[in-house]
């Protein structure tokens, strides 16, 4: 009778460590509130392009963002900040983005898409569809921003 006294506490415990197990898996998964919120602004990044909205990237890009575009260059922030305030020689007249793919990894989130796209990009018409994957970063308020990008053109 002493023997089963003792192995109760035993399973008891075997329990509890296996229940935080699980729920230490549970929490890795990704977070629901952090995938809709790149999502969302992927998205609206969409709508700065179509409405030329310097604003929205000032907010939205870590100051030391770097850029990869699928032209084969480097962007700053500074840079593209500049550009989307020259209108005469930088205009978005189309574009849309499709399977939007975030990945969240504690403080950092990765989203992958592709976008479609009609614009005038330093005085250069470009039609193009293209492959991204932009990497943010929570930063300390709690706010996410886009620390880095790259797009590459698409196969046809």
């Amino acid at each position: 009778m002493k023997k089963s006294i003792a192995i109760v506490p035993l399973i008891l415990t075997m329990a509890a460590a296996l229940s935080s197990l699980a729920l230490g898996q549970a929490s890795k998964a990704p977070d629901a509130d952090v995938v809709a919120a790149i999502t969302k602004m992927e998205n609206d990044a969409v709508k700065a392009d179509l409405a030329g909205d310097a604003s929205f990237y000032q907010n939205y890009l870590a100051d030391d963002w770097t850029g990869g575009t699928s032209r084969g260059t480097w962007d700053t922030k500074a840079a593209l900040l500049a550009d989307l305030k020259d209108t005469k020689n930088n205009k978005t007249t189309s574009e849309s983005i499709s399977d939007v793919k975030v990945r969240v990894h504690g403080d950092v989130a990765i989203a992958n898409y592709k976008s479609t796209y009609d614009a005038m990009i330093k005085g250069e018409h470009y039609a193009r569809t293209i492959i991204t994957t932009d990497v943010f970063m929570k930063q300390s308020g709690g706010a996410w921003k886009q620390v880095a990008g790259h797009s590459s053109q698409a196969a046809k």
